[in-house]
């Protein structure tokens, strides 16, 4: 089970730290991932990171504004995102797969956690 958090309203420019907790599962054995969705647009991946968190892969957008991150004693992946951008508006997903690449297709992905709203007023 995936319990994102964290999402809210912040102007252009501020920033949010996203959460999302897992049970029920050997957490370190897992790459998690960061997906988002604005309306009528499709998912879309943002960033993922390896059970060791020792590798990371982003959206090409989003590289130099945000940051995924592990507690792997907490159970819970971090995304930082800074320099907000009203684009950067979307309910935003945490999935997790069973080992493996941190890669952006979402078919990879085996478990996805509840949405969290993320508004970026301009």
């Amino acid at each position: 089970q995936l319990q994102a958090s964290g999402g809210g309203l912040v102007q252009a420019g501020g920033s949010l730290r996203l959460s999302c907790a897992a049970s029920g599962r050997t957490f370190s054995d897992y790459t998690m991932g960061w997906f988002r969705q604005a309306p009528g647009k499709n998912r879309e991946f943002v960033a993922a990171i390896r059970g060791g968190g020792y590798m990371a892969n982003y959206l090409d957008s989003v590289k130099a504004r945000f940051t995924i991150s592990r507690d792997n004693a907490k159970n819970t992946v971090y995304l930082q995102m800074n320099s907000l951008k009203p684009e950067d508006t979307a309910v935003y997903y945490c999935a997790a797969r069973a080992g493996g690449l941190p890669v952006a297709g979402p078919g990879a992905y085996d478990s996805w956690g509840n949405g969290t709203q993320v508004t970026v007023s301009s």
